[in-house]
């Protein structure tokens, strides 16, 4: 697979987007070593060392029209923080990318709301783009590589929350104004909670329950004790607190059954909890966006395959997907999470199966009501690539690239879109398509930090569907590091992990060490680009020896 992207929220677009969020490629040596070595700021935004705040960069949107009544700090963020404490007021920082679809379906849903814009007056709003010069450092300093990325802090720059991007504007206000009034740090709250929970209002356990444990990078737990420290969450909940006990359940059910050594449930607890939640049409409203999260692994962990209550599971779960799917109240991206789900649903006893004329009908249906429905350009961007990803999920690839290709001319970054084309080509098998659209899509790529991502992606598609052609996978490879000098973000969060992901590429690429006069060839070009971007000598050693030393990294 080239790439696949959907969902809602982009972690880095090597991984892909998707919901959960797509695991971060684990750091390894030597490029754990220059993880640990960088010199990160602390994230302590009022004490911190001064890191030179992005300007708006080539390529790089300011906010949009739509949230034009948020008066949007771009400046110097400790700036920003320093106005916060004279003002007593908490900040509010935004992370995101021009491209990335969760981003614009968050400026699209949640900031241009009436209510939101308001409330934005009683906090310092902060908009940082992942694009612009040195935008990628902040992201070091505020442990954040996601987009989007939306974290609140108190005015003396303790972090008190992240911010769900996934669940329906008005509980995301909830949510919102939950953590500016009650002022305690999410931190303290689970630390109490995992001591038993004495003392905890229903608000702190709503807090708990709806904090963005996608983009935590670690922050308050470890990734792989996230299903553990959920589940010890959900059983410690009082049950009267009905919303955040139900969520927290759900979540940890979720995060067992996505687990890559989840084993089926034997217990017939998940598939109670299930049935449960199907059955009340309101708690079913309220977790939708679990509920249409990972619905084939989570029903392959509550039931037993070609049983009575997986068809029983099967059925109601579809008949929720179904009501939620025509739910006028939710956004046009969550409707079609829910038709997506659908397909995922009829996938799973017959993975490569022709799905049901009924089913195909539906989804061209609701593809064509939102792409018709949809005239906001933002939230177009993120419409249009879930629409697409159904279409292509459904075997229905014509109909995928049809609505893509005329996307192209709309979307104000059609290079994103360019990649899904590759890789319904590289699905066909036209693996020269396929190529042309992944050259195309760097080609039209635009950020520093989105052009070295894309390249990457580019040089991927080239190693694995044409691995012969040496010249042109060296000379893209020396393209993008010769787009990389002078670059103050070279050794920070997603560009550091996408250089990863370049090195070792072409030391797979290079395992009969056939390529080996390449590869040095490649080293040399990246030794200076090095060297500009650190003093220290062991760092940039680590650098240069990212594309030559894949045996450290194994």
């Amino acid at each position: 697979m080239v790439m696949r992207v959907s969902g809602l929220i982009c972690l880095l677009v090597l991984s892909g987007c998707s919901k959960p969020v797509a695991v971060a490629p684990t750091t390894s040596a030597p490029a754990a070593e220059l993880a640990q070595q960088a010199p990160v700021q602390p994230a302590m935004p009022g004490t911190s060392p001064t890191v030179p705040e992005p300007e708006p960069a080539a390529g790089a949107a300011s906010p949009p029209e739509a949230v034009a009544g948020i008066a949007w700090r771009k400046g110097d963020v400790d700036k920003a923080f320093a106005e916060a404490r004279a003002a007593n007021k908490p900040v509010f920082l935004y992370w995101g990318a021009v491209w990335c679809p969760p981003c614009n379906q968050v400026k699209a849903t949640i900031f241009n709301r009436q209510d939101f814009i308001e409330r934005s007056r009683a906090f310092v709003a902060v908009y940082i783009d992942g694009d612009s010069p040195n935008a990628q450092q902040l992201g070091a300093r505020f442990k954040v590589s996601g987009y989007p990325s939306m974290l609140l802090f108190r005015p003396d720059g303790t972090e008190l929350t992240r911010l769900p991007g996934e669940v329906d504007a008005q509980r995301y206000m909830d949510v919102l104004t939950l953590g500016m009034n009650g002022g305690r740090p999410v931190r303290e709250t689970l630390n109490q909670a995992l001591e038993g929970g004495q003392g905890l209002s229903e608000q702190d356990w709503r807090m708990l329950a709806y904090y963005s444990w996608e983009t935590d990078e670690q922050q308050l737990v470890a990734k792989d004790r996230i299903p553990l420290t959920l589940d010890r969450l959900a059983k410690s909940c009082p049950k009267e607190f009905e919303d955040p006990s139900e969520r927290l359940a759900l979540e940890a059910l979720n995060a067992r059954a996505s687990a890559k050594s989840a084993a089926p449930d034997s217990s017939g607890k998940a598939y109670a909890l299930l049935s449960k939640t199907l059955a009340d049409p309101s708690r079913a409203r309220r977790s939708f966006d679990i509920l249409t999260d990972s619905v084939g692994a989570v029903t392959r962990y509550a039931t037993a395959a070609r049983s009575v209550e997986r068809k029983t599971l099967e059925r109601d779960w579809d008949a929720m997907l179904e009501k939620t799917s025509n739910d006028p109240s939710l956004s046009e991206t969550d409707r079609l999470g829910a038709v997506d789900a659908r397909v995922d649903l009829a996938r799973l006893e017959q993975p490569k199966g022709p799905l049901a004329p009924a089913l195909l009908n539906e989804v061209k249906r609701q593809v064509a009501r939102a792409d018709q429905e949809t005239s906001d350009s933002y939230e177009r961007q993120s419409v249009i690539n879930a629409a697409a990803s159904i279409l292509a999920d459904a075997g229905l690839l014509n109909e995928s690239d049809a609505l893509l290709k005329a996307e192209l001319k709309r979307s104000h970054a059609p290079y994103y879109f360019m990649v899904d084309l590759a890789h319904n080509a590289k699905t066909r098998g036209d693996k020269a398509a396929a190529i042309d659209w992944l050259a195309q899509a760097y080609a039209a790529a635009e950020g520093p930090a989105t052009r070295l991502q894309w390249g990457t992606l580019y040089v991927r598609g080239l190693i694995e569907l044409s691995p012969g052609d040496e010249s042109r996978i060296e000379q893209t490879t020396e393209t993008i590091i010769g787009e990389l000098a002078g670059n103050p973000d070279l050794l920070y969060e997603r560009n550091r992990a996408s250089l990863k992901h370049l090195g070792e590429r072409l030391d797979e690429w290079n395992k009969s060490h056939q390529h080996d006069k390449s590869l040095a060839r490649i080293a040399a070009k990246l030794a200076p680009v090095c060297a500009g971007a650190t003093d220290d000598a062991a760092l940039r050693g680590q650098c240069e020896h990212l594309f030559t030393d894949g045996a450290t990294r194994a």
